[in-house]
């Protein structure tokens, strides 16, 4: 008992009823002196925990003498969680966590029976579990009162930021009363939560329990490079090399989740898929089956398996690469949870090596690249599960031995072996022949090129794009392989990674690509004029540089003793700008000043006057040559003016004859 000194009686002995022989870094955390009564924002490893952590944490706001025998019948203690299942294992954890209390908890999530849910709301309800969209319903509905709440947890707060319910987050808090105690709990912080923090929390304390190293020490990453079009068969593979693994595979979207799902079922594994399209009953019965045993993989997307906890889960598989760092966290934290080990499989097309590697490293983690398990290894694996099956060290009951000595009877102990090997194999999936897939050190290395010469150019009507299709056609060389071209006139220079060169000139014929085309190895191209390569590939500095450049050599005293520039100027210097302080001198000759200005405004005026036909100019006005000179403009007053429309057409109500 002196381990749980801390928690509170009634918990301490629901700890030990269930097992617990100590508490995890983030449970004996929260129960520290400094954390007592304060508003926390707490990050944690997946898996460890925090569920029982802020269990703890709120139960003196429950159960403490203030409350206690007083409770009132709205709830005390308000739950958020992003996904329908996580608030129902939320619930279940504080079930028996609080089952020597009388407190009451019910749940409130999207796809349930809403009249059940306010029913049971109408009576006492002490702790409500929900998902924000839910609760933002039921408050508006007054099915519940905000202002008792004396507890508000958001439990994997930043997945709900990114699911988009910053507008229902804001509507609970802002609903509840301004001296409750906020939890917030998830297993990164990143800024959005950070600012949310600073606006809804008061002096919160920042609990951290490990370091972004340490996040992943129980789980092993492996990065699987395949091709692009074998994804979903080394995913089978996957599967059949790990045979005796429970095992969750991520897809980005609902619908390769069900054609997935849908594949693997015709396999023969057991599968359930767990997505958005389908309703709460057919979630809660796959989470179920995965639970009981009845199925070995469960496909899902990243919102719908957030916060589950599957017990005995021991590999994740990425068959999408995730969008973010977080992501490939929470992903993978579904294994490795509560000191087991786990291992979590990336699935990495050929076009996706620079991607996959910029994210392992945005997230610190070190994976082993590896290739997908190829047929043949499989069926190796299954020939060292027949050694190894507990069955054959096993002593027999009572009412097999009979049987036993009838067979042992009647037939050999090598028609035995091959009855058992045939029996085992009968009930496995047949793997999945894979191709070749490409180098998985690609996106970090750097490629070594050797030249070529082929003998055509742009007098045989060689082009850049034709070429290719030939090198990749008849030389099977991909065009990731292939590096600069140079067209001459009767020739052609290429350049072909090592690797890919030996298999470039095996497919030759006698030296030739073609009847009219041959290849011979040179050491070093002829460049066309015009296309130096150094000059070509000379780095120029970036806007920033340039900047620095011009900033680090500008002196405050050089201003007025630099030497001008022979070209335009670009800058007028300080003495020569206008100053709007000093008044304008006054020209003595006005008349030449006014001449000029006249002239000045007539020539703009002609140049922004549209044209117009004779007709129309006559239509308006008619012009008249005056004594002096000068053109006067005299309206014509014997016909009416045109008007233009303004505004449409208006119409007009006729009066009706009485």
């Amino acid at each position: 008992m002196t381990i749980f000194a801390a928690a509170h009686p009634h918990l301490a002995e629901a700890l030990i009823k269930r097992g617990f022989v100590t508490m995890t870094d983030v449970q004996s955390a929260v129960l520290s002196d400094s954390c007592h009564e304060q508003d926390l924002l707490v990050s944690a490893q997946t898996g460890s925990g925090k569920t029982v952590a802020f269990g703890l944490s709120m139960a003196d706001q429950l159960l403490g003498s203030d409350a206690e025998n007083a409770l009132p019948s709205q709830p005390a203690a308000l739950i958020i969680t992003p996904t329908r299942e996580l608030a129902l294992q939320v619930k279940t954890e504080l079930d028996w966590l609080y089952a020597k209390t009388d407190l009451v908890l019910a749940s409130a999530v999207g796809g349930m029976d809403i009249r059940a849910e306010r029913r049971a709301l109408s009576g006492r309800v002490d702790v409500l579990i929900g998902t924000p969209g839910r609760l933002v319903d039921h408050l508006n509905r007054n099915s519940f009162d905000a202002d008792n709440l004396r507890v508000v947890v958001l439990d994997e707060a930043d997945e709900m930021l990114d699911m988009g319910f910053r507008e229902d987050l804001e509507t609970l808090l802002k609903a509840a009363p301004e001296q409750r105690r906020t939890l917030m709990f998830s297993a990164t912080v990143p800024r959005t939560i950070a600012a949310l923090a600073r606006r809804y929390q008061r002096d919160a304390v920042r609990v951290e329990t490990i370091s972004a190293e340490e996040q992943h020490q129980d789980i092993a990453y492996q990065a699987c490079s395949v091709r692009s079009a074998d994804r979903q068969n080394a995913i089978i593979n996957l599967l059949r090399f790990h045979d005796d693994k429970k095992a969750v595979i991520f897809c980005a979207t609902r619908a390769s989740v069900s054609y997935l799902a849908t594949r693997l079922s015709n396999r023969g594994l057991s599968v359930v898929a767990l997505s958005g399209d389908l309703n709460q009953a057919a979630r809660n019965q796959a989470m179920q089956a995965m639970r009981d045993g009845r199925a070995r993989v469960c496909v899902a997307t990243d919102v719908a398996a957030r916060g589950i906890d599957l017990p005995n889960l021991d590999l994740v598989i990425h068959a999408d690469l995730p969008r973010t760092q977080d992501v490939l966290l929470h992903r993978s934290g579904r294994t490795g949870r509560a000191g087991r080990k786990g291992t979590a499989i990336i699935v990495v097309p050929d076009n996706t090596y620079r991607k996959t590697q910029k994210l392992l490293q945005l997230a610190g983690i070190t994976a082993d690249w590896v290739k997908a398990p190829d047929a043949d290894t499989i069926r190796a694996r299954d020939d060292e599960r027949i050694l190894q099956n507990a069955d054959l060290t096993a002593q027999p009951g009572e009412k097999e031995t009979e049987l036993q000595n009838q067979l042992t009877a009647s037939f050999s102990a090598e028609q035995l072996a091959l009855a058992l090997i045939r029996q085992h194999r009968r009930d496995l999936t047949s793997p999945e022949e894979l191709g070749e897939a490409g180098d998985m050190n690609m996106a970090g290395e750097v490629k070594t090129y050797r030249w070529l010469s082929l003998s055509a150019g742009k007098g045989q009507d060689i082009h850049v794009r034709g070429l290719l299709s030939l090198l990749s056609g008849r030389g099977g060389v991909k065009s990731s392989d292939v590096g600069d071209i140079y067209l001459h006139h009767s020739e052609s220079h290429v350049a072909i990674a090592e690797p890919a060169l030996s298999r470039f000139l095996d497919r030759l014929k006698d030296g030739h690509l073609t009847d009219a085309i041959k290849v011979t190895q040179i050491d070093s191209p002829t460049i066309p004029e015009g296309r130096d390569k150094t000059k070509r590939r000379q780095k120029k500095p970036s806007f920033g540089q340039k900047r620095q450049r011009r900033i680090s050599g500008w002196r405050p005293d050089d201003r007025t003793e630099r030497p001008e520039r022979s070209g335009p100027k670009r800058h007028k210097p300080l003495s020569e700008e206008k100053s709007f302080n000093k008044k304008k001198p006054i020209r003595k000759d006005k008349s030449e000043q006014s001449g000029q200005a006249d002239k000045t405004f007539k020539e703009k005026k002609k140049r922004r006057k549209l044209p117009k036909s004779d007709k129309s100019e006559r239509h308006y006005r008619e012009e008249k040559q005056s004594k002096a000179g000068q053109t006067l403009s005299i309206p014509n007053k014997g016909r009416k003016p045109h008007k233009p429309k303004q505004g449409g057409f208006k119409p007009v109500r006729r009066k009706s004859p009485r």
